[in-house]
């Protein structure tokens, strides 16, 4: 079937905007949050409180998205027993899921100095600076219960093609974090502590809200919860196996964005507070493209489970082929008012200006980041987390020399370092998918009825 067939198939376009419109919205929330951490931390009196904030909140998103896998191995499993109508084995996923939420919260908690230590360690930055990232970071460590169950959650609900309650935890979440911001930074001046608990209180009612979100999902899919099973964790091997390699594919990524902020910490604290203020920009992009890519987790899932080509073709069309005109969309804005976007964060001469300076990567980036978020959509979708990983680790071996060649010369070095990373990042993967659909080794044809509408790729 052409590819041209596929994007006019609109039964396909309704069924992915369906799903990845509540996602867009509620994930261009998140960095909002974000946004306005930055613009209330950086119209305090000296660049390193929002340094501190950039560096507490990088540290506390390392040990955060290094649970990733919590999200991401659920939204497969469950995409795909949703796809079988196995009521019974989309509640084990999410009871899983949700002990092993808490047992490495509560393993990170116990943890926690070292980890703080050791995020410190190569920081070359004022004493100011790193005793408000550690204050931050000792204070957001106390949401992590709540904000891992909620990457459970998001993820069930995401592989059971259900986006509405995702857009509601995450809207909850980041309207409750900005309100607090404004609340506890401005008006109490509580500075960089005020930041950090208004996050605890948005992922402690997040929470409470998804978990109320469950009950018409599972009436829905009718089965019955095994707790014996779900806490010993019997039959869980697949799952633990994918998480264990997406957490090591997300170890490997954060430890990019960890040498990013290293770099911009070795040539000052404006810079540091600058790269803080042009990464919103990149995390705005890569949420508002992981709508269509999480679109593309439950809806490849589905097909996976359903052994359906021809809709995995369909979908997968649809969505890259959106993907890319949103992140055109994105070059487009960041071009035209991302000087305005700059100014509103912060009202440190110095700071605007450097990131000024840095500004035309961040408006390029959109073009490269795009391909590796829809294909890692593709790929959780499948559950194929080795692929992944390796693709991953194959990047970084290939960026660190780069790092340690560039590390102290230039900031615009250190982010085309960075914008490399990424595109090898899409293009190992990408290369290992394209392998397995001309193999048939992603979807074997004898277990489809669509044999002869596979997608050209």
């Amino acid at each position: 079937m052409p590819l041209l067939a596929y994007w006019r198939d609109q039964a396909t376009q309704r069924t992915v905007w369906a799903i990845a419109l509540p996602l867009i919205l509620s994930n261009i929330s998140v960095p909002l949050v974000g946004l306005v951490d930055t613009a209330v931390i950086g119209h305090l009196d000296a660049a390193y409180h929002l340094g501190a904030v950039a560096v507490g909140s990088t540290l506390f998103t390392f040990v955060l998205w290094a649970a990733g896998f919590l999200r991401m191995g659920t939204t497969g499993f469950a995409a795909q027993a949703s796809g079988a109508e196995n009521g019974d084995e989309l509640r084990r996923v999410l009871a899983q899921s949700l002990w092993l939420a808490l047992l490495l919260s509560l393993l990170v908690l116990v943890l926690r100095e070292p980890l703080l230590l050791a995020g410190l360690h190569y920081l070359d930055s004022s004493p100011a600076l790193l005793e408000q990232a550690g204050l931050y970071f000792h204070i957001r460590l106390w949401s992590l219960p709540a904000a891992l169950a909620n990457f459970v959650l998001i993820g069930w609900f995401i592989g059971a093609q259900n986006s509405r309650a995702p857009f509601a935890i995450l809207l909850t979440v980041n309207l409750c974090n900005i309100a607090l911001d404004l609340l506890l930074v401005v008006w109490l001046q509580w500075g960089v502590a005020g930041a950090a608990w208004a996050s605890v209180c948005g992922d402690y009612l997040g929470l409470m809200l998804g978990l109320v979100l469950l009950q018409p999902i599972l009436r829905r899919h009718p089965g019955r919860f095994v707790w014996s099973q779900a806490l010993g964790l019997r039959g869980a091997a697949p799952l633990l196996r994918v998480n264990r390699d997406i957490l090591i594919r997300t170890l490997a990524l954060q430890s990019v964005f960890y040498l990013l902020v290293v770099q911009g910490a070795q040539l000052g604290d404006e810079v540091v507070a600058a790269n803080a203020v042009l990464l919103n920009f990149m995390l705005l992009t890569s949420h508002a493209l992981d709508g269509l890519a999480h679109a593309l987790e439950a809806l490849g899932g589905h097909a996976l489970g359903r052994r359906d080509r021809r809709q995995l073709s369909a979908v997968l069309v649809v969505t890259a082929v959106w993907s890319l005109l949103l992140s055109l969309g994105f070059v487009l804005a960041f071009m035209l008012a991302g000087e305005a976007i700059i100014a509103l964060l912060t009202d440190l001469a110095t700071v605007r200006s450097v990131a000024g300076e840095y500004l035309p990567w961040m408006a390029l980036m959109p073009l490269v980041t795009v391909w590796s978020y829809l294909l890692d959509g593709l790929f959780i979708g499948a559950s194929r987390a080795l692929a992944m990983r390796n693709a991953m680790l194959l990047a970084l071996v290939c960026y660190l020399p780069l790092v340690w060649y560039l590390q102290g010369l230039n900031n615009h070095l250190v982010w085309f370092g960075f914008m490399t990373f990424m595109a090898l990042r899409a293009l190992f993967l990408g290369g290992w998918f394209i392998w397995l659909w001309r193999t048939d080794r992603w979807m074997p044809a004898g277990e489809s009825g669509h044999r002869s509408e596979e997608l050209n790729v």
